[in-house]
């Protein structure tokens, strides 16, 4: 069954490709040359990525055009007083301007100390931890940063809104949005870019949204009901027995079954019977049950 469930998640890997784009924040990302610029891009998109699609796009659509079209240098330049009025009124659900007026100025100082935001993450080592270390120290160092233009007294509140957008694993958080960036930055095909060489793929843990948590359970690949960073690490562990290295490349093939609403909430037959994972759905045989019984009332109706 193993093998079967690899050749069908291989099936959906390569359909669900670039074409598909449209339906992630990472279709912004893509539309930059510039490494240093995606990277930026990439944070802001990867962070702000939670609600439902077409208000993610829209609002993220604004965002952008006021970091205009070399976002690294925006940054670079970048002068809370002087330019923080310009996000002043944007909203994005948890989000305000002001966490966006923070979330810039800290990829400022990223970029000041490290000259990118990879090598912030790496933090100076020559030797690369696991990811629940990594994401744990970068999350640590970021909220460290200088915060005095949106707080005076150099303190974090701890209700300060950036703190959601640098969710901790130490916490018990999935840390879905910072994995997403990640799997962005460090996974290299025709969808994810491959920026950050010095993390292997076979490190990363799987980016843990609604629909990958509820698809995972229904096939299987985890037994766990709450979804946090336990549940990512189950998930992800389950996928290194199908690609040991790089167990994450399912992922936007499996949030594309939610997303694009081919993998209802309630099992509806005519949308399931079509779904490659299907053998392997615990919500199927409910659904057959159903299409058998349709059957049997037909037949007993001629």
């Amino acid at each position: 069954m193993k093998n079967l469930l690899k050749q069908k998640l291989d099936t959906l890997y390569t359909t669900y490709d670039r074409a598909f784009l449209d339906s992630d924040p990472l279709s912004f990302v893509h539309r930059y040359a510039d490494p240093a610029d995606q990277e930026v891009v990439g944070l802001v998109c990867a962070t702000l990525a939670y609600g439902n699609v077409k208000m993610i796009r829209s609002n993220l659509s604004s965002l952008l055009a006021l970091l205009g079209p070399r976002p690294a240098r925006f940054v670079l330049r970048f002068d809370p007083v002087r330019d923080g009025g310009n996000f002043s009124h944007f909203s994005h659900r948890f989000t305000k301007g002001h966490d966006i007026i923070l979330l810039v100025y800290y990829m400022k100082q990223m970029l000041k100390t490290s000259g990118s935001l990879g090598e912030f993450f790496r933090g100076g080592r020559s030797e690369i931890l696991e990811i629940r270390q990594l994401l744990s120290d970068f999350v640590q160092r970021v909220l460290a940063l200088d915060c005095s233009p949106m707080y005076p007294d150099g303190i974090l509140p701890k209700d300060a809104g950036i703190r959601f957008l640098f969710s901790s694993p130490d916490n018990g958080s999935a840390c879905k949005r910072l994995n997403l960036f990640l799997r962005w930055m460090v996974r290299r095909d025709d969808i994810d870019l491959g920026l950050w060489p010095f993390i292997s793929p076979a490190q990363l843990i799987i980016p843990l949204d609604t629909h990958v948590a509820r698809i995972c359970g229904l096939i299987g690949l985890t037994a766990r009901k709450t979804a946090g960073w336990a549940m990512a690490e189950e998930i992800t562990d389950n996928l290194k027995m199908l690609d040991p290295h790089d167990p994450v490349k399912y992922d936007f093939a499996i949030s594309r079954l939610g997303i694009l609403a081919r993998c209802p909430k309630v099992p509806v037959p005519f949308q399931c019977l079509q779904c490659e994972l299907k053998e392997f759905c615990t919500s199927f045989s409910s659904v057959d049950t159903l299409v058998d019984g349709a059957s049997r009332l037909s037949s007993s109706a001629i």
